[in-house]
């Protein structure tokens, strides 16, 4: 019996636990010997649904996130009060479902699909997120499942379904692109690991700069010549796509020509490298490098007076809200990017990101972050992310930040910022 008394505050995390054990434990309702016997993967299924039923917060949320959990305790947590419980739910339940036969487990199957459209339908963009992260490359998700968390309304649960997920087919794909909700959801579609030709002119037919940058990006995404020639139409003023382009290893000699007479002087030089050049397009490139060299040497680029406008700001102790507010309202993007990297003192790649996901709630985050206002907020969403105003967030009772601290910062760690 000496090896009992350190129950239930000490409970020992391996070893059998025999059944006066789990019920002294039970009893004594003990919270750290209860969350113990929660995480236990040997716990016994009927202990783990009581601990599911009656358990505190901390205990519900151990059980949640136990494999040996059985699917009926699964399916009550699905409807638990608490957010981090159904959170934790999310991020295993999409594991456990390549292990369930169709045959053997069909009950068990169809508890925990049931499990899983509970968390799909959830009020928390963050639980369905993480269902959708847990549940994006698998192949033994119901259709319908995967349909529903391809058309939410928040990126970041479309978004890993819509990059990644191969039940998707180039029908569904270009049925999303027509109805999006949500800019993101293009970009995304953009990284799949393999892009139709169909779906790549779907997508710069829609011109959404942030998709097509990515789709220029992705060396898996076919696109046809004249889809090319429509993207070159318009690409001379938009700079995130000109690396992309010079990139791109099946362009056309008349593409190359094209692109030569917009791109600055060190994505020229890349481009007069290429092997596949012919002698008339190699000796056009010459001369365009040559002419762009002299014209940068006298006029300094957009990006250098940028950073000038942002140091003097700093040095000014003027780096503040009325400076982001009055950049972003002139379209002066680099300005504004430079400006919250500085204040919220991370990298320039990251706001970048943030900036292009074509969503507002994590700009939002990062602006509160930044310790700017939320009018300041607004206008880097309508201004410089260009959002539709069916996807801007706006203030809440006209000043205030419309998501919880929590939530934002979710978002914030979504991106890898450390709060």
């Amino acid at each position: 019996m000496a090896s009992k008394r350190p129950l239930p505050s000490g409970l020992p995390l391996s070893g059998t636990l025999s059944q006066e054990d789990v019920l002294k434990i039970l009893e004594d309702r003990t919270l750290a010997a209860q969350r113990q016997l929660a995480g236990r993967p040997d716990a016994a299924p009927e202990v783990l649904l009581y601990l599911a039923a009656r358990g505190r917060t901390a205990v519900r949320r151990m059980v949640a996130a136990n494999h040996a959990t059985p699917p009926h305790a699964n399916r009550l947590l699905a409807d638990d009060e608490d957010d981090e419980v159904r959170a934790q739910l999310a991020r295993k339940i999409g594991r456990l479902l390549p292990d369930l036969g169709r045959a053997e487990n069909a009950r068990l199957r169809e508890l925990t699909i049931e499990t899983m459209e509970r968390l799909a339908a959830d009020q928390l963009p963050r639980v369905r997120a993480a269902l959708a992260e847990e549940i994006k490359t698998l192949d033994c998700v119901p259709q319908h499942l995967v349909q529903a968390l391809a058309r939410d309304a928040e990126a970041i649960v479309a978004a890993p379904i819509l990059e990644y997920s191969p039940l998707l087919s180039d029908s569904d794909l270009l049925e999303i692109i027509a109805t999006a909700k949500i800019a993101e959801a293009l970009a995304a579609i953009a990284r799949r690991k393999s892009v139709s030709a169909n779906v790549s002119n779907a997508i710069v037919t829609a011109l959404d700069i942030p998709a097509i940058a990515a789709l220029l990006t992705n060396p898996d995404a076919k696109i046809r010549d004249e889809t090319l020639q429509k993207i070159l139409d318009t690409a001379e003023t938009i700079e995130d796509w000109h690396k992309p382009l010079v990139l791109r290893l099946d362009l056309s000699q008349r593409a190359i020509r094209r692109i030569a007479g917009f791109v600055g002087s060190s994505l020229l030089d890349q481009l007069s490298d290429r092997h596949n050049l012919d002698e008339d397009t190699r000796l056009y490139l010459g001369r365009q490098l040559r002419s762009r060299l002299d014209a940068e040497e006298s006029t300094p680029s957009e990006e250098e007076m940028a950073h000038e406008r942002v140091r003097a700001a700093l040095a000014a102790g003027q780096l503040d809200d009325a400076f982001v507010s009055k950049a972003a309202e002139a379209g002066q993007r680099e300005d504004v990017l430079l400006a919250l990297a500085e204040l919220a003192r991370i990298p320039r790649d990251v706001v970048s990101k943030i900036l292009q996901s074509g969503s507002a709630r994590p700009l939002t985050a990062l602006a509160w972050y930044a310790g700017l206002s939320m009018r300041a907020a607004f206008k880097i969403q309508h201004f410089v992310q260009k959002l539709p105003a069916s996807q801007l967030l706006p203030a809440r009772q006209g000043i205030h930040f419309p998501l919880s601290e929590k939530e934002m910062r979710w978002h914030l760690g979504y991106f890898g910022i450390p709060t």
